[in-house]
This record gives structure tokens, sequence and C-alpha cells, in this order.
């Protein structure tokens, strides 16, 4: 392996491209996730909310409620879940449309009594389904509200969808700020970006004497922003409004847009968008096939920047049938011998677990093994299928990073 800046020549088998399209799924510009640590901050109103905010923006936006266990979203913008929602030709679901939003739930799948009883694997099933299962046509956001905390849904999601990033909710408490501190730590080990903070239920104003009470304390969620050094896109009040038009089925942003908390979800609405603007993600998801080059991902050198990511990818490259060339944000680029980063998979079946004892013998590893497919996971890591038959290592970007990182000090075996 060897360790060069982006100004070296070389030659490739395949030209590196630029000028990538931004879309995440076809159709799809920008795929976020709202999330929370806990149950119980307000995590759907924000998502909803937020969606109408957007599109009154003017944005087109779609909404998947992907709280498969407990879907509220129907309720909250006022769908009827009598009615299974039709399909198309090709077996597409084809969502519900309310207030302006195209919409999906498991409400709309199991009406509003009947509980939807399903192990781990069948949630991921249909959250994959209710995002690229549906015709969507053209968005520019898809929001996905997930359920709280850090569970098979948030990885599901992490792993398999081309996030553009999350959006966290919490209260002012402590006790929420530290569960939400939990939950933006796990996105941000997944390499999920986190495109800002956002506190519900910070300051009752008394409608009737004017006083304001702040109930759960205030200013928590600025403060974790400036700690943890992520975006705060804004404070929401606590509304008495917004819970009462969230339970009618016409959200505060669209019942009342003119009400101060409307306002300040337009000013969350307008931040989120600013950091979107700053954190396009280059790569598109990719299935490579190695030998033809077919699915190449694309290598944006106009991208690099000096102040860039250290662990994020711009082009990944076939530079000869022996080397795999990574590009960094920062303009580094890593040229990796296949058969190294052979040797260097950590999965169960090449380390122990527990211990961190290398279990693959090298002898055993051929000289001419080769990569048949990589494949991306999320935003934060490859998967390699290879000749010699070994398909269960996952590489993470911060581990390639490392593995290059260590090659240049001659220490390979111990990556």
């Amino acid at each position: 392996m060897q360790n060069t800046d982006r100004n070296q020549s070389h030659a490739p088998d395949a030209s590196p491209r630029s000028a990538v399209s931004t879309d995440k799924l076809p159709g799809i510009r920008h795929i976020i996730a709202v999330g929370s640590g806990k149950g119980g901050v307000g995590k759907s109103t924000v998502s909803v909310n937020l969606a109408l905010a957007l599109q009154r923006l003017g944005s087109r936006v779609g909404i998947v409620d992907a709280d498969i266990l407990g879907p509220s979203i129907p309720g909250m913008l006022g769908i009827p879940t009598c009615e299974r929602p039709a399909t198309t030709p090709e077996g597409k679901m084809i969502p519900a449309e309310q207030h302006g939003l195209k919409v999906v739930s498991m409400g709309m799948l199991t009406g509003d009594d009947e509980p939807a009883v399903l192990r781990g694997p069948m949630v991921g099933k249909y959250l994959k389904m209710f995002v690229d299962g549906v015709q969507w046509g053209s968005l520019d956001y898809l929001i996905l509200d997930l359920p709280p905390g850090t569970g098979d849904v948030q990885l599901t999601l992490a792993q398999s969808m081309p996030l553009s990033g999350v959006v966290i909710v919490t209260t002012p408490q402590t006790v929420s700020l530290k569960i939400a501190r939990r939950g933006l730590r796990m996105f941000e080990k997944v390499q999920v970006k986190i495109l800002g903070l956002v506190e519900n239920m910070r300051t009752f104003t008394c409608p009737h004497c004017g006083e304001n009470t702040d109930i759960f304390r205030h200013g928590g969620g600025e403060q974790m922003s400036e700690e943890l050094n992520v975006p705060f896109l804004g404070a929401l009040p606590l509304d008495v409004d917004v819970v009462t038009s969230g339970d009618e089925g016409l959200p505060i942003v669209a019942g009342q847009p003119t009400s101060v908390s409307s306002k300040v979800y337009a000013s969350i609405a307008t931040a989120l968008v600013e950091q979107l603007h700053a954190s396009i993600t280059v790569l598109k998801p990719f299935v490579w096939t190695w030998d033809s080059n077919d699915g190449a991902p694309d290598w944006a050198e106009d991208a690099a920047r000096p102040a860039g990511s250290q662990n994020t990818p711009i082009g990944l490259l076939r530079r000869d049938p022996r080397t795999l060339s990574v590009l960094w944000e920062d303009g580094h680029r890593d040229d990796f011998d296949v058969r190294d980063l052979r040797l260097a998979c950590h999965c169960a079946l090449c380390v122990e677990e527990m211990s961190g004892r290398k279990l693959l013998d090298p002898k055993t590893i051929r000289p001419d093994v080769t990569p048949q497919q990589i494949v991306s996971i999320g935003n934060y890591a490859v998967k390699f299928d290879w000749n010699d038959g070994h398909n269960s290592g996952i590489y993470s970007f911060n581990n390639l990073r490392a593995l290059g990182a260590s090659a240049a000090a001659g220490d390979v075996e111990n990556v």
C-alpha cells in the first residue's frame, strides 16, 4: 500500500469522474432522519411540522413514519387508516397525500387498533419497503420519523439508506440531554452527518398573564451543541396549540402558519437547508464489479479541500487490477493492494471478537485474491465480496484511513 496526495500522477484503468448527481435515491434529493435518544420529547411533532415548514419554503416533501411498531404520523396529519394504500402495476405503494405531504406509515396498513407485532428482521423489511418500495415521484426532502433510541431501525437506516444526515430532538432537562447525546454519538459512529439539534418544549408562556416559565429548564440544547460542535437549529416553545392541532390532524404549521411556533419551525427549516447545502455527500450508493469496472463510484478531485474530513471518501478507483485507490475529502489518497485489504479483514471469521486475536492465517490467502464486487454500506463503510468466497467483512472508512496510515508506517499487521 502507498500513501499519496491527489497531485501525484497515476494511470488508472478507467478515467476518474466528477460532477455527480446529488440524488440519494432516484428522484429524491435528500433523505433526512429525525431521531431522539428517548421517547416523549415531541420528535414526531417536530418531524411533521418541519416537513410542512420545508414545504412552505417551496420544496416537495415526503414523510416516512419509521416507527414501525408505534406509528403516530397518520393521526397527526388526519390521514384515515381504514383503507390500505393502492399500488402501482409494478407493485410500488402509492403514498397518501395530506396537507401537500406524501406520507407512508405502518398505521395505514394496520389501522388504529391493530398492533404491529413483528420481529426485528421484519421491521427492517417494512422500513426498506417504505423508502424504496414507494412511488414517491420527485422530492426535495424525504423525512424519516424514527422511533426513539439506538436500536435496529437506526442501524438499518445507517447501513442501507443514503442519508443526507440526521436531526436530533431533545428537551432541555438533563436526563433528556444525556440520552440525546448517546443517540447523537451512535449516528456519528456510522458517519451519518449530524445536521443539527432541536430543543423542544423550552419555554411555556401563560396565555392569561403572559409570564414565561422554563418548565424543563433552559438552554441545555445550545450548550450541548457547543460542547459537541454540532449545529443548533433552534428552540421550540411549549405551546398548547401544538398539542391540540396535532390531536386534531391539523399540525400548527398548516393550521396556524403565523403563530410563534410556526415561525420558529420556519427558522429551523431555513437553518436545516443551509446545513444541507454545506454538507453535500459526493459519493452515491454503488455496487461495483471489480473486473469489468461496471458501477464504479465517482472520483471527485474538485471536492477535495485541505480542511475536509480525513474519513470521508470523495472517490474510489480501480487504479489497476491489484490496486484500490481511495481519495479522501482532505485531498489525501491511499493506494491499497487488494490482497493487503483481504488480510486486514476484521470480521468474526478473521478476528476473534472478544480478544482481538487474528484467526486468519496469511498463508491460506492466495496471492491472486481480488474483489469480485465492492458495495457501499450507508455513508460509513464498504463491503467486499472476494473471489476466494469470503464476503462477511465490512470495512469502515475510519478503518480504511487507519489502515492507510499504518501501511505508511510499515505496520499493516497491527491495523
